[in-house]
């Protein structure tokens, strides 16, 4: 299903970006990946010498002219996107008393404006090919809140909110728009190291890999507008 098509991954340089990256090209899917930091390049090589096609490309997705050079080198490279994975995105464990301004403001660019951002390049383009996938990796507190996560909380309801109303903006031209809400996952979020021993029992960036490829793969007439997936160790209210 994902054979041929082209994959546009945000924060792809490590962590769950780099997992989706490596799940969907193994269906076949070429590749943008897309960091803020030189690390993006070693990861295209990682991924060419498995067999992949990838273009490579460090941008800051909160910054427009970024964003917008990034994607026309794409268009330029491979004259299509096919799938946009929105994974970029950054949290912090204080309360909101703690939080200062400039903390506030960080999180809401990165995981807000990024995301309306890059969904914004891929829309037209989409919307004349009258198909295409946007993928957002989200969270699980989009449903629910947390203690000592105001702001990062915050972003996410702001997501699913943006992310819902586009879905029903460009659901008339066949583009499917959908989030992956993960609860607690072993990676690198607030600065923590990936493989810590108190994080034995949550979800690895495979399992996130695993839910964009099943939501990427779905037959072309069905969208699947969620899925919210935590560790079964997790403490998690049933609605």
């Amino acid at each position: 299903m994902l054979n041929e098509k082209v994959a546009v991954i945000t924060g792809a340089s490590r962590g769950a970006g780099k997992a989706i990256a490596t799940r969907v090209a193994a269906e076949g899917t070429k590749l943008a990946i897309i960091g803020s930091s030189e690390q993006i390049h070693e990861t295209a090589k990682e991924l060419e010498e498995n067999g992949s096609e990838v273009l490579s490309l460090q941008a800051d997705v909160t910054d427009e002219q970024h964003v917008k050079k990034a994607f026309k080198q794409i268009f330029d490279h491979y004259g299509q996107v096919d799938i946009l994975i929105n994974n970029a995105g950054i949290g912090f464990f204080k309360t909101a008393e703690e939080t200062t301004l400039e903390e506030w403001e960080n999180v809401f660019a990165v995981n807000t404006r990024g995301v309306f951002l890059t969904t914004k390049e891929v829309i037209p383009f989409m919307k004349e090919k009258r198909s295409g996938t946007i993928i957002t990796i989200s969270s699980d507190v989009a449903r629910r809140t947390i203690a000592n996560g105001s702001a990062y909380t915050a972003t996410k309801y702001a997501v699913q909110g943006f992310i819902g109303s586009v879905a029903q903006e460009v659901q008339e031209y066949g583009i499917r728009v959908g989030t992956v809400n993960p609860g607690a996952i072993d990676t690198f979020f607030a600065d923590s190291k990936q493989g810590e021993e108190h994080k034995e029992d949550w979800l690895k960036v495979d399992d996130i890999a695993e839910a964009v490829c099943y939501m990427a793969s779905a037959p072309k007439h069905m969208v699947i507008d969620e899925i919210v997936l935590h560790p079964l160790s997790q403490e998690y209210p049933r609605y």
